[in-house]
């Protein structure tokens, strides 16, 4: 009954089943006991041990939010009991550092944990770094059972437990809704998305079997596309992966032991690693691994979690100043599956927190050892603020999980742009009311040639700025533009200096 998870958890509620499950003796009978806290037995099922791998499962009847109750299971005259048990929403968070960032380490971080005691009914859970060649039917080791947050638990130390961003968004959650949460911290730094992904995602994207080459970019993009010394690195690097690089690993070790969880959303915090391996792959292995862990998990938890499994994620944050590489623009754009905002029709049910304007200079969290690790970590490609984060992560739960009408969750984004040749302008009108924070001069770029086989990006400076559009100068582009792009770069700008908001102080995500 895995019962070094410990107790305390939250499962999840109605209108889904949670699933239970554990080892017994092969053919025997497991009973199952959920009590109320005065000791009333409110569910009782029973389920066999089935082979090879010796387990039983249940799922629960859809209960109610709220709690304590206490779940026992019994074989014989063996049993075991889990006190302190309520039922709310489950939230899976996963990624590599940015995720694993704990609470110690943000903005404002002895507030933060001087207000832990205040959210006894959000539970924590954090698995412990594991690799493997195979799936595992369980987690090797748990950093942190399933816990009442506190102050100790929530900054235990750098970039080990627990993740400031699942915190703050569990708890802004919590906040919301007025019901137990329940947070599973899933990650390890430094780790691209193909060791996340199973064998199955990975072979739907051509990989691994090319997992050292560089995707062709689509046409039309290559002939736009500035030099990108990342491709270069990228063969060599995927040549000598090892570790928790390694494809299929941290799937096979951290998620595949979790696929019977009944979840009520995904938060995702990953990609920098695959700004020097892959980076072009992205636009395949991301919506891919998307896609296989909801069919996972949806089909490893009797099918009560959703199909459609509500994924969030958070779009890159900065790296370098003035950097000429723009494999950090690209992994933006191809989080989104190349369509610039979600949801859409390559990534329905998610949504995205938009952190490009939440660098962090002087993060003193840069550089440091991971074992077995070939892609070192910079300074600055850990921001502090996590609290923006958390709360644009919010504002897409609200609006997709949980079904809030008109709420305003996402920046503004083009959805035309007219040229005038003769005044040598291009009109770009967006989706929402612009509020212009920045008359930045090369926010907007415009590739432009007398033949589409050349290509060089110019600045395009914004000389007007109204309710929905932005009026770009074209001097000396020319009368061929073949693309237009906006916040291209590492570090586009810094938190309020981005050129383009909406109303609500959302900015406007890059697009090409």
């Amino acid at each position: 009954f895995a019962s070094y998870y410990g107790d305390r958890m939250v499962l999840q509620k109605a209108p889904a089943g949670a699933v239970v499950w554990g080892y017994g003796e092969l053919g025997a009978a497991v009973t199952m006991a959920l009590a109320s806290d005065g000791g009333t037995i409110v569910m009782k099922k029973t389920a066999r041990v089935k082979g090879p791998s010796g387990t039983w499962t249940i799922v629960l009847d859809p209960m109610d939010q709220g709690g304590p109750y206490a779940l026992t299971a019994r074989q014989g005259l063996e049993n075991v009991t889990l006190q302190d048990v309520y039922f709310g929403d489950v939230w899976l968070c996963s990624g590599q550092s940015n995720m694993a960032m704990t609470v110690l380490q943000i903005t404002n971080a002895s507030q933060e944990l001087a207000a832990a005691a205040r959210y006894p009914y959000i539970r924590i859970f954090a698995a412990a770094p594991a690799r493997s060649s195979v799936e595992l039917e369980d987690l090797e080791r748990v950093d942190l059972p399933w816990s009442i947050p506190t102050a100790e638990n929530l900054g235990h130390g750098n970039f080990t437990y627990f993740s400031a961003v699942c915190w703050l968004l569990g708890r802004f959650l919590y906040e919301a809704l007025r019901y137990p949460v329940g947070l599973v911290e899933v990650a390890w730094g430094g780790t691209p998305i193909e060791a996340w992904s199973s064998r199955r995602a990975l072979q739907l994207c051509g990989l691994p079997e090319h997992a050292g080459r560089e995707s062709s970019f689509r046409a039309d993009l290559v002939l736009c596309s500035s030099s990108s010394p990342g491709l270069a690195s990228s063969t060599s690097l995927s040549q000598h992966l090892s570790g928790p690089q390694t494809p299929s690993v941290l799937w096979n070790a951290m998620i595949h032991p979790l696929l019977n969880m009944t979840l009520r959303g995904v938060a995702w915090y990953q990609g920098e690693a695959n700004t020097v391996l892959n980076t072009d792959w992205y636009n395949c292995t991301f919506p891919a691994l998307i896609a296989d862990w909801r069919w996972a998990f949806h089909t490893g938890s009797a099918r009560q979690t959703e199909p459609l499994l509500p994924f969030g994620f958070v779009q890159l944050s900065t790296y370098r100043r003035q950097s000429p590489d723009d494999s950090f623009a690209r992994l933006r754009w191809h989080q989104t599956a190349d369509l610039g905002v979600v949801p859409n029709a390559r990534m329905p049910g998610t949504f995205m927190a938009v952190a490009m304007d939440l660098g962090d200079e002087r993060s003193p969290y840069g550089r440091r050892r991971i074992p077995n690790a070939l892609l070192p970590l910079p300074r600055s490609i850990h921001p502090r603020d996590k609290q923006n984060v958390a709360r644009r992560l919010l504002l897409g739960a609200r609006a997709v999980v949980y079904g809030e009408k008109d709420l305003v969750f996402q920046g503004p984004f083009p959805t035309r742009a007219v040229l005038e040749v003769s005044r040598g302008l291009l009109n770009v009108t967006y989706s929402q009311e612009l509020l212009c924070r920045h008359r930045d001069t090369r926010a907007f770029e415009v590739c432009c040639s007398g033949s589409p086989r050349l290509c060089q990006w110019l600045p395009a400076p914004m000389v007007a700025v109204g309710s929905h559009t932005v009026t770009l100068a074209l001097a000396g582009c020319g009368p061929l533009v073949l693309a237009l792009r906006y916040a291209w770069a590492e570090w586009p700008c810094s938190y309020e200096s981005c050129a383009l908001y909406n109303t609500q102080g959302l900015p406007a995500p890059p697009f090409l």
